[in-house]
């Protein structure tokens, strides 16, 4: 009889409700966005050469360019277009990089990669 009367007891209080606590939902995480390199946005393609010497490709498309300049590290693209200046230079606008087999690469090591071959 006990143990009908506790089996009775422990089916009861688990059959009772429990107080609702809020459902905690985690913030969504942060995506950080891949930082453009400062120093090369608002070059001229004569800077980038300058700084990368001989781009691998340049492909024109309309008024813009891009020119792409490869190391054994990684691979660079420019985005050059027109300023808003009267004179109308092409000027980078955003830059690219991954590794050679295609997967992102960070652009600040990138740009050191390049500016400093081994």
């Amino acid at each position: 009889m006990r143990r009908l009367i506790l089996a009775s007891a422990l089916f009861v209080s688990a059959c009772a409700t429990r107080p609702q606590q809020p459902e905690t939902v985690p913030p969504p995480p942060v995506v950080s966005q891949p930082q453009q390199p400062r120093g090369l946005i608002g070059m001229t393609s004569s800077d980038l050469m300058h700084h990368f010497g001989t781009p691998a490709m340049q492909i024109r498309e309309g008024t813009s360019l891009k020119l792409q300049f490869r190391g054994r590290l990684c691979v660079l693209d420019a985005y050059l277009y027109p300023s808003g200046s009267g004179a109308g230079a092409l000027r980078v606008t955003h830059v690219d990089t991954r590794a050679p087999s295609g997967i992102d690469y960070n652009q600040a090591a990138c740009v050191s990669a390049l500016e400093n071959p081994s």
